[in-house]
């Protein structure tokens, strides 16, 4: 689990407590549950990775567009609530580049999010070659947690970070990738491949 939920659930199991001693007990309700969703929101669970020359999805959620982009194609994942928001890394290799960059906070699964909101681009670069991909903050979730930084080596699916509340992670492949998942697909981080390499 994200040490966040628990921090999130203990303020308010402490807000419940105080509602339930300063009114009646049954104000404490709504703050039990909201402790409950951030614990269950905020959940990490372990992952079976793929082996071979293949790009993992850096996201839960579900496929929502496919497109070219120059050379590159990419791939946009959205996550809503009910997601783990957990981020991992495509493919195994060393980041060679963090870039956050201020923006909007529109509605995730828009197409203009890819442009015009909050994000933080990662580049991990390995064997398998160079990968982009961006954890994109959304109308509600306003807050990218990323843990590494330039210099760091990666596993394929390795934890890189999370993005509070619905978000949405976009993919950048180059051509020397065969992208294996189709809009509308749902996909795991981690254990659901999104690309074969070619050749």
């Amino acid at each position: 689990m994200v040490i966040d939920g628990i921090y999130y659930a203990l303020g308010f199991l402490a807000g419940g407590a105080l509602a339930g001693y300063l009114t009646k007990p049954a104000f404490s309700i709504p703050f039990v549950i909201l402790a409950i969703f951030c614990l269950w929101f905020f959940r990490d669970p372990e992952r079976s990775i793929p082996d071979g020359p293949v790009a993992v999805s850096p996201a839960d959620g579900k496929v929502v567009a496919i497109k070219p982009e120059g050379e590159r194609t990419r791939i946009s994942i959205f996550l809503n609530v009910f997601d783990v928001h957990v981020n991992r890394s495509p493919i195994a290799g060393k980041i060679t580049d963090v870039t956050y960059k201020t923006g909007k906070f529109l509605v995730a699964s828009k197409e203009e999010a890819t442009t015009d909101n909050e994000q933080n681009f990662i580049t991990v670069e390995g064997p398998q070659g160079k990968v982009v991909f961006s954890q994109i903050a959304g109308l509600i979730a306003r807050r990218i947690i990323c843990y590494k930084k330039p210099g760091d080596a990666v596993a394929a699916g390795d934890r890189v970070g999370y993005i509070k509340f619905g978000s949405r992670v976009d993919v950048f492949l180059g051509p020397e990738w065969s992208v294996t998942v189709k809009e509308g697909q749902r996909v795991s981080a981690g254990s659901d491949v999104i690309a074969r390499r070619k050749g």
